[in-house]
């Protein structure tokens, strides 16, 4: 395990974000990760290509997302809700606060796709907040919008093999993450503290920790600290 720095990124007042990119296969499939606050549009319509642009809103936000992209999508993002848009060979999208004034708590994912894939067409795929299955133990609420948990899985099947975990744990709560064989993982805090295999974080502190894909499956064992604490566990396996 190691620790990988999160970055600051800031456009005006209206968005805020901490980020975390990384070189190709170091983050798995992942290319980049912004946690961000926006409460205003702030990006014109962009393009993408070759990757996948997902945008997951917390259950804690205050607005929605609307997206809209060049296939003709357009579609309300709710809070707890999933979007995934598959660029491939390329499509432009944007995407805007539904409710003027109210600010959008959300994650911002870039996936990488394997060669054979880079030049697929252009789709979306979409996940409403009461689709997302979820898997309560003791002091511990786990979410799980992409891949799989225990016997769930979510009902989305992008082009792409990664797991995505939104795990809320009560002050004082322990969970274990199982973590496959080949695959990586990182962890980004969202709120509150909490360590994963003894290892301090929070959502104040600008370093998330990684694991690299191992040749055996394993256990990341994560304890929330005096309060409740939120954060997000990403896992596949590299496509390169």
């Amino acid at each position: 395990m190691n620790l990988l720095k999160l970055h600051r990124m800031n456009f005006g007042s209206h968005f805020r974000a901490t980020t975390l990119r990384g070189a190709p296969g170091e983050l798995g499939p992942f290319l980049g990760v912004d946690h961000a606050w926006m409460s205003a549009p702030t990006f014109p319509p962009h393009m993408h290509q070759h990757m996948s642009a997902v945008s997951y809103v917390f259950l804690d936000s205050e607005s929605g997302v609307q997206n809209r992209d060049s296939l003709g999508t357009e579609n309300l993002i709710r809070p707890g809700g999933l979007h995934w848009t598959t660029a491939g060979r390329g499509i432009t999208h944007d995407e805007v606060p539904a409710v003027e004034g109210k600010t959008v708590h959300s994650l911002q994912i870039f996936v990488d796709l394997a060669p054979a894939d880079r030049n697929m067409p252009a789709a979306a795929l979409s996940l409403e907040p009461e689709d997302v299955p979820t898997v309560l133990k003791p002091g511990v609420r786990v979410r799980v919008p992409l891949g799989g948990y225990e016997n769930v899985r979510s009902p989305l099947a992008p082009p792409t093999d990664v797991t995505m975990l939104d795990v809320c744990l009560k002050p004082g709560a322990e969970w274990a993450m199982p973590v496959a064989a080949g695959r990586a993982l990182f962890v980004l805090p969202i709120y509150g503290a909490v360590t994963a295999d003894g290892v301090a974080m929070d959502a104040n502190g600008m370093t998330a920790p990684r694991w690299r894909p191992s040749e055996a499956s394993r256990t990341v064992t994560v304890r929330a600290g005096d309060a409740r604490a939120l954060a997000v566990f990403f896992s596949g396996p590299p496509v390169h």
